[in-house]
């Protein structure tokens, strides 16, 4: 081999070597992420905000259907052939207007029959009294026997409870007359009739059609098992308050995103749980004069009332996820980052509400978080700044 060559390559040779033990120096000497500071060992520029607790109010919001607040199956009391529908279908109508009108022509017979009859049982009652009291003075006398006189009196008694039977029919005719004309019990709006003129109305078993009020109108929505737990334990341990007994302020938003104009109270919260769903039922009532609301809508509702007494509002993104949960970064009493574990509750605006895990005059890093490990010194200021020029 040439001698010029071989010298050649033994000096890239060594320079290599030194190269490589060059830069694995440099790698042994230069700072490690989240534990040696910032940019050459000096403290991270972050920025902080020192946080106060406050009285912050909680609203919880939930997808619902609205429900008539009466719902009422129309149906007739008596037998017969219908022979009108008294009402337009889909209608709003009175309680006590008319709705159906059943053939009345064999009532009205019945209740003249028993008219009669009550006329022959009065007669045969005077009768009998009659024939009592003439009997009274002769058996007096002596004259007619005890048991003469004791069937008199016993036919009079008979006579006046054939009476009071008698008139018993006739208020039963009456009603029976009255009841072929099918009434709303409520005011409301009325459904489409299930059984047209002519039909043959067997009694109650025959379903003519259903009135729904629905001024006032009810909302139901489900509150799930574990929000329910969750808030129960919050207002247990003093960080949630309810409104003044539970009744919370109720508004409605609409399916194309528009707010009902009126609002209402939630007056009804099932205690049972629903194996199904896994939710509680809970209605609210609200008014409904213009009928904007129909039955059978699909709606949202926002409760209001509630109220976080002492709860802290930090920037969502100074709230980090970690194995154990969220946590933010504080600035301690020596000027150095430490991890401090909370609890959230809600969004608002931009803000995470915290209700447990910080103390009042906290500073929270919002900036520079990402720098951060345990004990690593901060300095505040704003980390969106240059860096200092190296030397």
């Amino acid at each position: 081999m040439c001698p010029i060559r071989s010298a050649l390559r033994s000096r890239f040779f060594v320079a290599v070597v030194a190269a490589g033990v060059a830069l694995s120096g440099c790698g042994d000497n230069a700072p490690q992420e989240g534990a040696g500071g910032g940019m050459f060992g000096g403290p991270v520029p972050v920025s902080t905000v020192t946080v106060q607790p406050e009285r912050i109010p909680l609203n919880l919001e939930y997808a619902a259907q609205t429900l008539g607040s009466r719902e009422i199956e129309v149906r007739a009391r008596v037998a017969g052939i219908l022979i009108k529908r008294n009402f337009e279908e889909g209608a709003p109508v009175k309680a006590g207007e008319s709705l159906f009108t059943i053939d009345p022509a064999p009532f009205e017979l019945a209740l003249e029959r028993a008219n009669a009859d009550l006329a022959a049982a009065e007669a045969r009652s005077d009768q009998a009294r009659r024939e009592a009291t003439r009997l009274k003075p002769l058996f007096d006398a002596t004259v007619v026997s005890q048991q003469e006189y004791d069937t008199a009196v016993s036919s009079q008694t008979i006579a006046a409870a054939d009476v009071l039977a008698a008139k018993a029919r006739v208020k039963e005719a009456k009603l029976n007359l009255e009841w072929t004309r099918v009434e709303s019990p409520i005011k409301g709006v009325t459904s489409r009739a299930i059984k047209s003129e002519g039909s043959l109305v067997s009694g109650p078993d025959v379903l003519l059609t259903t009135v729904t009020q629905v001024d006032p109108i009810h909302v139901l929505f489900g509150i799930s098992d574990n929000e329910r737990l969750k808030l129960n334990r919050e207002v247990q341990e003093g960080r949630l308050q309810w409104p003044p007994g539970g009744r919370f302020e109720v508004t409605v938003t609409l399916a194309d995103g528009s707010e009902y104009p009126h609002k209402g109270v939630v007056n009804f919260t099932d205690a049972r749980v629903n194996v199904s769903t896994g939710t509680s039922e809970a209605r609210a009532e609200l008014p409904n004069p213009d009928v904007i609301l129909r039955a059978g809508q699909f709606v949202r509702v926002k409760l209001s009332g509630a109220v976080r007494p002492a709860a802290y509002k930090i920037p969502q993104r100074a709230v980090l996820e970690g194995p154990q949960g969220k946590f933010v970064y504080v600035v301690d009493g020596e000027g150095k980052a430490a991890i401090r574990p909370v609890d959230v509750g809600e969004w608002t605006g931009e803000y995470w509400v915290v209700t447990k895990g910080l103390a009042a005059g906290d500073a929270v890093i919002v900036d520079g978080v990402l720098k951060l490990g345990p004990g690593v010194p901060v300095v505040a200021g704003d980390p969106a700044a240059a860096p200092p020029a190296q030397p």
